[in-house]
């Protein structure tokens, strides 16, 4: 007999990048939550962009987006979910065939009929072994169960694709102010502490100038998927601003090598 089991797609990093306790997990995100200040007079994003290294080192700059939903936590009903494939080679967009992916707080249901309407464009591709593993959006999903109240997912695994392709898929799951895109991606790599601090700076005004042309594989793991938020935000006339920008020499790490992090946010 099958059972519906066969259609979750089970947590891969719980207990490497964040807690797998649901306890200690929700009590975790809360502090980051907590810790971030947001003023009222604050605009809800329509997407962010957000880090996805374990929470130690990432949790509090992810959390200054995140942080900025709570006001739409019951109008936001559907996510659309990007980051870079790190495990699996392939071309164009992954999706995934699961009913829901679930973490230790719980089961996240996905958008059957937005992953469906994808069915036509050829970048995109049924992939369950590229979300299998994957990281970039899975430490993203307790932050959005602890700002959003109910809502479906569109999980979307980037590999060998051109920015304009990924432009393509979110103008097609744009939607309106329930619809929020969430593009998860770290900055520069193993450099030096003032070296990532200038490259980080740098991507950064790339990206609040939605110049996607300066974003590159060198400076953003996550460069595709960002990029094609930047080209369709130019298109669309939104307005990039940079939230927060600290490396792992900031939060839990030595500074002789260090992983830039940025939150951003899309008006």
């Amino acid at each position: 007999m099958v059972t519906n089991e066969t259609t979750m797609r089970p947590p891969a990093v719980a207990g490497l990048f964040y807690p797998a306790d649901p306890a200690q997990l929700h009590t975790d995100v809360q502090a980051y939550l907590r810790a971030s200040n947001v003023p009222d007079s604050e605009p809800v994003p329509k997407a962010i962009i957000v880090p996805h290294a374990g929470y130690v080192y990432s949790g509090p700059v992810a959390a200054s987006a995140y942080a900025q939903l709570l006001p739409a936590q019951e109008r936001i009903r559907r996510v659309v979910l990007l980051g870079p494939s790190h495990r699996v080679p392939f071309h164009g967009l992954a999706t995934s065939s699961a009913e829901a992916f679930v973490t230790p707080l719980g089961r996240i249901p996905l958008d059957q009929n937005a992953i469906a309407s994808l069915n036509d464009l050829p970048q995109v591709q049924l992939l369950n072994a590229a979300h299998a593993e994957e990281h970039s959006l899975e430490v993203q999903l307790p932050f959005l169960q602890e700002t959003i109240k109910d809502y479906q997912l569109v999980p979307l695994v980037v590999g060998d694709a051109r920015p304009a392709e990924v432009a393509e898929v979110l103008a097609h799951l744009w939607g309106d102010s329930e619809t929020l895109i969430v593009i998860s991606s770290d900055l520069s790599h193993y450099h030096d502490y003032a070296t990532a601090q200038r490259l980080d700076r740098d991507t950064s005004a790339a990206i609040e100038h939605l110049r996607a042309e300066f974003v590159h594989a060198e400076n953003a793991c996550g460069c595709v998927p960002i990029s094609g938020l930047l080209y369709l935000a130019r298109e669309r006339g939104l307005r990039a601003r940079t939230i927060d920008l600290r490396n792992s020499g900031d939060t839990a790490g030595p500074r002789d090598k260090v992983v830039g992090y940025g939150a951003y946010v899309f008006h």
